[in-house]
Formats: C-alpha cells, sequence, structure tokens
C-alpha cells in the first residue's frame, strides 16, 4: 500500500514523501492518527503541485535573503562605550544592540537570529545573521572606548602617587 505521508514519521520517512508499507499499518496507525493519505494518482498530481509551488517560493525566500547579506556585508557599525584605562568595557555589546543600529539604517532583522561573539573589550567584531538556513551575512562592527581625558588622566596620576610611597617604602625595608 502507497502512502504519502503528512508529517515526519521515525524509521519510515519525511514529510511529502511517498512510502510503502502494509495494509495494516497504514489503514490502522498512518491514516486515523493523520500522519498519512493514501497515494492514488489524484494525490499524487496534488503532492506534485505543492512541491513544485513550494520550491518557487523557497528559491524566491532564499533569493530575497542573498540580496540582504549583499547589503548587510557592506555594513560598518561603530559602538562607543565607557571603558577602562585597559580598554576593558563596562558591560558588552550583544545582538540587541547591533539589531537597533541595524534597525537606524533601516533594515528590520531580528536579535534572535543574530550571533555576536563577546564584545567586551574595544576593537574590531564580525557578528553573524543568519538569514535562511543556506544564507549568512557578516557584520563588521567596532567598539570604540568612550574619550573621558579627564577621568583618564586622574586616574594615571592617582596609580602613579600610590606606587612612589609604596616603592619607597620598599626601599627602606630592604635597607634596614
Amino acid at each position: 500500500m502507497e502512502i504519502i505521508l503528512k508529517e515526519d514519521v521515525i524509521g519510515l520517512g519525511y514529510k511529502n514523501d511517498i512510502v510503502n508499507v502494509k495494509a495494516g499499518y497504514g489503514r490502522n496507525y498512518l491514516i486515523p492518527q493523520g500522519k498519512g493519505v493514501i497515494a492514488s494518482a489524484s494525490a499524487k498530481k496534488v503532492l506534485a503541485e505543492e512541491l513544485k509551488q513550494k520550491a518557487v517560493k523557497l528559491a524566491k525566500i532564499k533569493a530575497d535573503a542573498e540580496a540582504l547579506a549583499e547589503k548587510l556585508n557592506a555594513v560598518n557599525l561603530t559602538f562607543t562605550a565607557k571603558a577602562t584605562v585597559t580598554g576593558v568595557i563596562y558591560g558588552s555589546i550583544n545582538s540587541m544592540h547591533i539589531a537597533e543600529e541595524l534597525q537606524k539604517l533601516g533594515f528590520d532583522i531580528d536579535r534572535k537570529i543574530i550571533v555576536v561573539k563577546d564584545a567586551k573589550t574595544a576593537g574590531d567584531y564580525v557578528a553573524t545573521v543568519k538569514l535562511h538556513k543556506e544564507v549568512s551575512a557578516q557584520v563588521a562592527f567596532t567598539v570604540v572606548a568612550e574619550s573621558n581625558n579627564e577621568s583618564v588622566a586622574a586616574q594615571k596620576e592617582a596609580t602613579v602617587t600610590e606606587e612612589a610611597p609604596a616603592a619607597e617604602e620598599t626601599q627602606e625595608a630592604t635597607e634596614e
């Protein structure tokens, strides 16, 4: 008995496959459970037409994703964040920040499809945007430490003045 599967069945086949099964298994399990239908000539024609239409839709979706990927590959974002003297930023740049910046540029990208490695220091990074199962885009972004020259200079001076007395104390301790 030939059956057209309406959903994936483990050990038997995938959705829209035509499989041969024993008559009892088809009539008593697959058809009543809604997992398959009898593969008559008309059902096979309907299936062929559905697969043809689905292939056209999937090709259009993939083409749209590829066009969007080309536009996204050309984008270069810049983020300014408060940072320590060593360049480590407070917090991190994540997919939400990238999605917001892309939104400002006119790209409607869901933050859930953006993959970012930890961007916790100033520097250049790349985020991957998974637009389709076969298409992804690379969005380059730069994290710049916010220039707060007064606070940086004050931190450096405080560090120098703290180190100087400590060095004198160690010299005195070694002389005695």
